[in-house]
């Protein structure tokens, strides 16, 4: 504990260096020396402050089966992990290698629904969306909150109930991306990962925290995770006793505590986040493992072992558990805040 501390403050210096070149950056933008260009479609930007996990995907997710009732939509991603460059659209023949994983799990959620869509310069990805299909009224940005050469109508920021930005500090001591500040651009808060029946007082004292950084009126959403029954990585729903964790996620500890209240883990392998599984991964994963359990994965993960998998012939070993977010009692909140932001005037200055 004392060496860990001792080697933050030693890196203090660094943060205090890094958070002074995001924040001149931002400052450039503010003050319009750096422009924000604005795109054919109505932008709502998904991100955070921190580095890692903090539920973003799934975020997305609500947000596109919330407004696909009533718009056509594309997610538009980076595509982190991705071995190609430039802009590609997903099709049923993209892996995670050409599109990244993340982006990969949208298309096989929304591919007759949804366009998906990377591209690490936004603008560029936008108009290409908009060159190819004119019809889509709504991009959906993920985790964009950083890149400010896109304008976006609707700024929602992420904060992970576990890690608050405001108790965080800038890389490399800290898990921020910039400074604390940077809320202010937020058009609203969404506290993810919250814990069941989080009572009202705490609700109150987070919200308090986080407008110490975000503009006035700027509103506070609480949702928590909901983890569906578990799935076969042939889709087929499948009963569970004993499983083997598998997780390659930035923050596998929610996912592993979830598995253990549920069933019974004799075991737990965490590889990186974004990892690219190989043959090899997946001898070593199934080797030894008993007929009586299942290697159990997120969904992130289950879209690039499944084409393994079905290869090997061993597919029938391994299942996924799939993922949601619930608002609960703020869920008809904040649907109506966000079907009013969109009829409200934009103006990219505050974006």
């Amino acid at each position: 504990m004392h060496e860990h501390r001792l080697i933050k403050i030693l890196l203090l210096p660094l943060s205090w260096l890094y958070g002074s070149i995001t924040g001149i950056r931002n400052f450039l933008y503010d003050q319009r020396i750096f422009s924000s260009r604005k795109v054919p479609q109505f932008v709502i930007s998904v991100g955070n402050l921190t580095v890692g996990g903090t539920g973003k995907t799934p975020v997305i997710e609500y947000l596109a089966n919330l407004l696909l009732p009533v718009s056509s939509v594309a997610i538009l991603s980076r595509g982190y992990g991705r071995k190609t460059a430039g802009y590609v659209l997903a099709n049923d023949a993209s892996t995670a290698e050409m599109i990244g994983d993340e982006p990969l799990q949208f298309y096989s959620k929304f591919r007759n629904k949804a366009l998906v869509a990377v591209c690490e310069k936004r603008v560029t990805g936008a108009l290409n969306i908009y060159q190819s299909n004119t019809g889509i009224k709504t991009l959906l940005l993920d985790d964009a909150y950083q890149h400010r050469a896109i304008a976006r109508n609707v700024n929602l920021l992420l904060n992970d109930y576990n890690r608050p930005f405001y108790q965080d500090i800038p890389l490399p001591a800290g898990r921020l991306r910039e400074w604390r500040s940077g809320a202010k651009r937020a058009d609203a808060v969404i506290v993810t990962k919250c814990p069941e029946n989080l009572s009202d007082n705490d609700q109150q004292q987070i919200r308090a925290n986080i407008e110490e950084y975000t503009k006035p009126g700027t509103p506070v959403f609480f949702c928590f995770t909901d983890y569906a029954a578990p799935v076969g990585f042939d889709n087929r729903p499948i009963q569970l006793k004993n499983v083997k964790m598998v997780a390659g996620i930035a923050n596998p500890g929610p996912f592993a505590a979830y598995l253990r209240s549920h069933f019974n883990v004799v075991d737990e392998v965490v590889f990186p986040d974004h990892h690219n599984y190989t043959g090899a991964d997946l001898e070593e994963l199934i080797k030894y493992l008993k007929s009586d359990t299942f290697a159990v994965t997120t969904e992130k993960d289950m879209v690039k072992l499944k084409p393994l998998a079905e290869q090997a012939g061993c597919a029938d070993r391994f299942a996924y558990i799939p993922v949601t977010i619930n608002f609960e009692t703020q869920t008809e909140a904040f649907t109506k805040w966000l079907t009013g932001q969109m009829t409200e005037p934009f103006n990219p200055a505050e974006r």
